[in-house]
């Protein structure tokens, strides 16, 4: 079967694009023509149709347009932001040599693992225990992040049953006693902050949101932030814990609406990396990764 299509125009169109609309259907290798000539038109129609947009707004400053810029003191870790200000004068080269004292030099790597997949019918968080397929997924899992051979110096687990097990299978794909190991109640699932668009199959308390939301967002700061000005090599470390909570963290540390987190979907025992570089910019390396996985394992 060809991989091509037919490009087609349409008066009912896309947003934006003044009525224009892409219509896409398979078709055969003889219309190549037909579609390469359809795509220029569309393209000339979308330059075209952003020019005139670019041109409304040629004069207009650029603060004043609605885009949401970079803060590079998210973290409160900004080197400028971490020594006493300037005077004035004098003082400048102080200022400036204390700050260069302060730059951080290396990146911070977190690697996000989502539980395995547990037993939903428990009671209490004891009884909600990792089944015989959330254990082969935690298994698997260690397998691959000993595969990356990255120079992991901490894992940090949520004190949850599902997750202390789930980072239990990890470690025990490694070298007995090579990765220093604690537990932190701060990482346990909760509600971050009410969801939008709202969910009707997700709906706690208020009070939920207030208390556990506090507790994981004092949990984003003391976890996701650069790496001290005295670090001097790049480290990677391990954090087990809950798909709200990773889901959040990420919402947070792309400074993206806090409030989307449940947009976002994560499987059981999947990878989130994130990389926190010495400028205070954040990088989503992978997302949810289940590519290690047998299909038959996803869930």
């Amino acid at each position: 079967m060809s991989v091509l299509g037919r490009l087609v125009t349409a008066a009912a169109g896309l947003g934006g694009l003044g009525g224009l609309g892409i219509l896409y259907s398979s078709s055969g290798a003889g219309d190549n023509n037909r579609i390469v000539h359809a795509a220029q038109i569309i393209g000339e129609r979308v330059c075209a149709e952003k020019s005139k947009s670019f041109s409304v707004l040629k004069d207009v400053p650029r603060e004043q347009l609605s885009v949401a810029k970079w803060d590079y003191n998210w973290d409160r870790r900004d080197p400028s932001h971490m020594v006493e200000a300037s005077k004035g004068g004098e003082d400048d080269e102080r200022f400036k040599m204390e700050v260069q004292l302060k730059k951080p030099k290396v990146t911070r790597h977190l690697f996000l693992i989502r539980h395995g997949q547990y037993n939903l019918d428990g009671k209490t968080d004891k009884e909600r225990y990792l089944t015989e397929k959330g254990v082969e997924q935690a298994k698997t899992t260690g397998r691959r992040l000993v595969e990356l051979n990255h120079p992991y110096q901490l894992m940090v687990r949520s004190t949850m049953t599902r997750a202390l097990q789930t980072g239990e299978e990890i470690l025990a794909q490694m070298k007995p006693g090579s990765l220093p190991f604690r537990d932190d109640s701060m990482l346990m699932e909760g509600a971050p902050c009410p969801p939008e668009p709202p969910s009707f199959c997700y709906s706690p308390e208020s009070h939920e949101y207030f208390q556990d939301g506090s507790r994981i967002e004092a949990a984003f700061r003391n976890y996701v932030h650069r790496a001290d000005y005295r670090q001097t090599k790049d480290s990677y470390e391990i954090l087990v814990c809950h798909g709200n909570v990773i889901r959040y963290f990420v919402c947070r540390a792309l400074q993206l609406p806090p409030e989307a987190w449940l947009r976002i979907n994560l499987s059981h025992a999947s990878i989130t990396w994130l990389s926190i570089m010495p400028s205070g910019c954040v990088s989503l390396r992978s997302l949810g990764d289940t590519g290690h996985m047998p299909p038959n394992l996803i869930t």
